[in-house]
């Protein structure tokens, strides 16, 4: 079926709550699944480092946390264009998706450059989060790497992008499937050495990242060739030249949402850095509790990329009233898995732990901070739906502010207060867990905003007399 007709077929479909949900339902588990195949990297990656040795898995939780800092909010920037692509979709202007597409190609290739550039430089921040001397050459070295992997990284992430927006992310999930093999033989073979290649430690961990996102654009680029869906959009069509108001459009919408996603991982990932001054137990622990974490963000992320897609899909077919359904049965979604699966976490969470390290102080330590993970969870998710709705909107630079005022101020702020002065009658408890409970404090009153601004747009632009939609670019 060409992408017109599907589109059609589509535009006509019944538009129930159950189809909406079902179609949610089906989207979001295929997403999931390649999400969770690309987590699965980082968790091989982590437990390799953390059989190989106590320092390589201190060295990996800093350069994964660095690395994420630097990526996830250029990544952000070129996420930000799935609601600009969906309702292209809902609109049935396939061509101007592909040429939209092509747009983007500038953006993900200045993207990879200025992360790049910066991961080849982390000395300062090294240094400035006390992270211990003897792990710099590796962290340094595991970077390096890294950076060659961003064109790769970002181009494969475009054409995702892409796939979500059309409404067919099975071929993406097939990829990412048919990659987490290759990643677990090439980690482990380059970590430990053997067959003639000598043990890089986990250095290796990051060559195997680099050959496996090649890998997976190389048959990216081959599947949008030859397949049949692709051909309405008419992507090979000649790369024509950057067209600056588009590419402004691009970044208006982009640059905000990318921001709050930088404000809302560095958050995060900037625990590790303040808590590997805490020595290699700690770092290795906190190395478990957000790798956890990370996963479990992975099933609201896919319903959250699923919905929104659903929503600008309805938004560009010109359905207010079916975009607001879709956004409903979704946070509904979101709020039952999140409880599940916090529970799951928090009576699991010992053995759970045991997986990651042989080390008994870094299970015992790590098994304790999967409590407040459990807690995190619960409204993590819920913030990362909304957030990723209120996109469709046109709405980034409101959270921007709100995160910035919580996460860093309340979340990343408190729990080093906690951590290292004392606050008012607590004194100083130098442990990953203040990190974990200022964090999840700080992102309830994150959520709580984040759903009222979402409920209000929703009444808005469910109203008769609304406004044309503002996130398509025409």
């Amino acid at each position: 079926m060409s992408m017109s007709s599907a589109t059609a077929a589509a535009a006509v479909a019944p538009a129930s709550p159950w189809f909406d949900l079902a179609t949610i339902l089906r989207h979001a588990g295929t997403v999931l699944v390649g999400q969770l195949a690309v987590m699965a990297f980082g968790i091989t990656d982590t437990i390799v480092a953390g059989r190989h040795a106590e320092a390589s898995l201190a060295a990996l939780s800093v350069a994964s946390a660095i690395f994420i800092t630097v990526s996830v909010g250029l990544v952000g920037v070129l996420q930000a264009l799935l609601p600009v692509w969906a309702e292209l979709r809902g609109a049935n202007r396939p061509q101007r998706m592909g040429a939209s597409f092509r747009q983007s190609l500038y953006l993900g290739l200045s993207a990879s450059a200025l992360g790049a550039l910066l991961l080849q430089h982390p000395g300062p921040i090294l240094v400035a989060a006390e992270v211990p001397a003897h792990l710099h050459p590796l962290i340094s070295d595991y970077l390096r790497v890294l950076a060659l992997a961003l064109p790769a990284t970002f181009l494969f992430r475009l054409f995702s992008i892409l796939n979500q927006a059309m409404g067919h992310p099975r071929l993406i999930t097939w990829i990412q499937v048919l990659a987490l093999p290759l990643k677990v033989w090439l980690s482990v073979w380059w970590t430990f050495g053997g067959w003639g290649v000598p043990a890089l430690g986990a250095v290796g961990c990051a060559w195997a990242t680099l050959a496996v996102y090649v890998s997976m654009l190389g048959l990216g680029i081959w599947l949008s060739r030859t397949q049949d869906i692709y051909q309405a959009l008419q992507l090979w069509q000649p790369l024509e030249r950057p067209d600056w108001r588009q590419l402004a459009q691009f970044l208006r919408l982009g640059v905000p949402a990318g921001l709050t996603v930088l404000v809302e991982v560095t958050s995060f990932t900037l625990m590790a850095l303040f808590i590997a001054r805490q020595g290699t137990t700690a770092s290795g622990a906190h190395q478990i509790a957000s790798n956890l974490a990370a996963v479990l963000y992975m099933v609201p992320l896919s319903l959250a990329i699923a919905a929104s897609a659903r929503v600008s899909f309805w938004r560009g077919a010109g359905n207010e009233a079916h975009a607001r359904q879709a956004a409903l049965l979704g946070f509904g979604v979101v709020a039952l898995l999140a409880a599940l699966l916090a529970a799951l976490l928090w009576g699991f969470r010992e053995p759970i732990a045991r997986l990651y390290s042989e080390q008994p102080a870094v299970v015992a330590l790590g098994s304790g901070l999967l409590w407040w993970v459990a807690v995190y969870h619960l409204v993590d998710g819920l913030q990362c739906f909304c957030l990723f709705v209120l996109r469709c909107y046109g709405v980034t630079v409101a959270p921007l502010v709100v995160y910035s005022l919580l996460l860093w101020g309340a979340g990343l702020g408190g729990g080093y207060t906690l951590s290292y002065h004392g606050l008012g009658p607590w004194s100083a408890q130098a442990t990953p867990a203040t990190f974990w409970m200022s964090s999840a404090a700080a992102l309830t009153l994150c959520t709580l905003a984040f759903a009222l601004m979402l409920w209000r747009c929703l009444a808005r632009w469910s109203l008769p007399s609304s406004p044309p939609q503002a996130t398509a670019m025409r």
